[in-house]
């Protein structure tokens, strides 16, 4: 197969009339404003810097908000966009000027794009009688495929016939069947509904097993992300944040972006300190104080971190609730059954604290009511914190 290597890839899309003007209104607002807007004398600027070596066999998931530059980046591997600077290879060769059509890449959409004339068979067989593979040969490969995705039996049907489950399977039998270098899905699962969602993840985890291909997968949905990712890139507004296995970016994001993007419910933060006493680091949260773990500790000696005003991010899932000793005091405002667990939204410091209690816990109690107005205390250990400084980096790397 092949390993994919992107080179600071940029994509510009060149200014029109109306923008021109819009951007002689942008260089009368502040710097900052101006940066955000990512607009330039040549365009506006999609994708920046984006450096990324895609391993042979690797899947790896593109994650971020809408408009971040991931569905551009996963067009300019196909050959579907230009490259505006940069390099990109697969295997060896540089593919900057390769049609589309011969970089040996295949692509599943979000709207499955199948031909609503042709039956099943003959949509999975249009991309090999185009390279005018022998009839056998086109006959295999299509029947080989359909098992492997165990839709032999849809064959001879036309796409209205189907289920939107079952037409995203048809449409990733068109993209496996001359089995490409490298795989392309742009969020497939997005019109689907959750259930078929779930079923369709699990159905894309066997087939990466497979099959002997790369894959690169644009997805918002950090589910998605989560469970189909062997690394997962994580971008907004046209850069990368952070690259790293699924558990890698959830325990060590590096910026409060990735801390509060990964991770549901999202991640609680708290305006706090970080204080040093006897040689000791501590995080102040008004009447909490929490000492931080010895790896914590050694990570900001070793950085010569001086007590500072910090942003403290704690999961909803870690903090827990106490009898009001060493703690911050809060009233539910919602209480939300999920079965196994209840999610609290308590009011506390000011701000909404989301925190996700056991229905049932190791005592063996039972947490399935706070009432509105339910006075309870949140704490949390040390080595659950993750501390970040005023510019949003984390400081415990």
């Amino acid at each position: 197969m092949a390993k994919l290597i992107l080179k600071d890839i940029k994509k510009i899309y060149p200014n029109s009339n109306d923008q021109k003007k819009k951007k002689k209104k942008a260089e009368a607002a502040d710097e900052e404003n101006k940066v955000n807007l990512q607009i330039t004398e040549e365009g506006v600027v999609a994708v920046q810097k984006f450096n990324l070596e895609v391993e042979d066999k690797e899947f790896i998931v593109l994650v971020g908000p809408s408009g971040c530059g991931k569905s551009t980046t996963l067009r300019m591997i196909a050959g579907l966009e230009e490259i505006s600077s940069g390099e990109m290879y697969i295997g060896e060769k540089l593919v900057n000027d390769v049609a589309p059509k011969d970089r040996d890449i295949a692509m599943v959409f979000q709207s499955y794009a199948l031909y609503p004339h042709m039956t099943v068979y003959e949509n999975m067989a249009f991309p090999l009688k185009l390279r005018k593979y022998p009839k056998e040969e086109i006959d295999r490969c299509v029947r080989e495929a359909a098992e492997i995705l165990d839709i032999t039996q849809y064959l001879e049907r036309k796409p209205k016939a189907l289920s939107g489950g079952q037409r995203q399977r048809v449409a990733i039998g068109r993209a496996i069947v001359r089995e490409p270098k490298v795989l392309l899905m742009d969020e497939p699962l997005s019109n689907l509904d959750a259930k078929l969602r779930n079923q369709m993840r699990s159905e894309i985890i066997k087939l990466r097993q497979k099959i002997n291909t790369t894959f690169i997968y644009v997805t918002h949905d950090q589910t998605e992300a989560m469970t189909l990712g062997d690394r997962i890139v994580i971008m907004k507004d046209g850069f990368i944040q952070q690259i790293g296995t699924p558990q890698e970016v959830f325990d060590h994001p590096q910026n409060l972006f990735v801390a509060g993007f990964i991770g549901m419910p999202q991640m609680n933060f708290f305006q706090a300190k970080l204080t040093k006493e006897d040689g000791a680091y501590y995080v102040v949260l008004d009447t909490l104080k929490v000492k931080l773990t010895e790896d914590k500790q050694a990570a900001l000696k070793a950085a010569d971190v001086p007590a500072q005003n910090i942003t403290l991010g704690v999961r909803p899932n870690h903090i827990t609730l106490n009898d009001g000793t060493n703690a911050v005091s809060g009233t539910v405002d919602v209480c939300e059954m999920m079965g196994s667990e209840v999610h609290l939204h308590v009011s506390a410091l000011g701000r909404d604290v989301i925190v996700i209690v056991p229905t049932v816990d190791i005592q063996g109690h039972h947490n399935d009511v706070f009432a509105l107005g339910t006075k309870v205390n949140l704490t949390f250990g040390g080595n659950v914190c993750h501390v970040f400084d005023a510019e949003g980096k984390n400081l415990i790397k």
